[in-house]
């Protein structure tokens, strides 16, 4: 927000665009820490909320999105400021998806009637490069893995390498990478999991469970649904609904923590400071857009 406050004081115009997987979602509002109206200090934001609960929202489907409001932005000479973490949808933006080919609905039932067990042990036969690079109680990425190289008859490492769509080589990045100090981090998580109870979380998830969507959609398995969802069924205490709330959003910012700090390119700007002023990549920005 500051950063598009900043080129608005500058005389320039920015809008902000979602970039995070839960934040798509309307069903949300209270768990993805979607932005309020008054949070957002009159800067358009787009993609935030953009999806119903029932339709899942794929990184090929936000891309899709992403670059229409992208190109929209361009067009009436904003900058389009794209903020969240899913560094899985920020690469298929920018370098495009895999052209994997239909999956033979057949195969695709057959794995997904897998024990997670007994498809990662087939997975390590049929593909072991992508088995060793699973977790083997990752049971989402094991079946997809597998139902590529079943239906398709090439791993999933070769549909990765002929990526095509992305956009990364036809527009100038500004990239800035927030890597902030693990202990300030979780207890930042923390207290978001506790103050995420006290404006609305419990009555989210009751709306959610009334919709009666199917168990495995993204948005029942956003952080602190199941947690919640445990306390409303009488299975563990407020208290322990905290707890474990607390913990998986822990483990979300870990991994998101370590994808981001390996995965971008080296020449993207790291910084601990969440102060976005404390990089000079957006003097560069600034120089670009004329707005010194």
């Amino acid at each position: 927000m500051e950063l598009a406050l900043d080129i608005e004081r500058r005389g320039g115009s920015a809008v902000v665009i979602n970039a995070d997987s839960a934040q798509v979602y309307r069903d949300l509002r209270v768990l993805s820490a979607r932005p309020s109206e008054e949070e957002m200090r009159g800067i358009e934001h787009r993609l935030f909320g953009a999806w119903d609960g029932a339709e899942p929202c794929s990184a090929a489907d936000w891309a899709a999105a992403a670059k229409r409001e992208i190109e929209n932005a361009h067009l009436s000479e904003r900058l389009p400021i794209l903020v969240g973490g899913t560094g899985l949808y920020i690469r298929t933006l920018l370098e495009g998806i895999a052209p994997v080919p239909a999956i033979d609905p057949a195969i695709r039932d057959e794995v997904r009637a897998l024990a997670t067990s007994a498809a990662y042990a087939a997975l390590q036969a049929e593909d072991p490069e992508r088995a060793l690079a699973l977790n083997p109680g990752d049971t989402t990425r094991i079946a997809r893995a597998l139902e590529v190289v079943r239906s398709t008859g090439r791993p999933l490492a070769y549909w990765h390498a002929e990526r095509v769509g992305g956009i990364g080589h036809a527009v100038a990045l500004f990239p800035l990478v927030l890597l902030p100090e693990r202990a300030t981090l979780y207890a930042r998580c923390d207290m978001r999991f506790e103050g995420m109870l006290e404006r609305g979380a419990v009555e989210e998830v009751e709306m959610l469970l009334g919709r009666r969507l199917p168990p495995l959609s993204p948005v029942m398995r956003a952080i602190g649904v199941s947690e919640i969802a445990g306390f409303l069924r009488g299975e563990w205490s407020r208290e322990e609904a905290v707890v474990r709330g607390q913990q998986s959003t822990r483990n979300y910012a870990k991994r998101q923590f370590t994808w981001f700090r390996r995965q971008p390119p080296d020449d993207w700007s790291r910084t601990e400071e969440a102060d976005y002023g404390a990089t000079l990549e957006f003097e560069r920005l600034f120089q670009c857009m004329g707005l010194t």
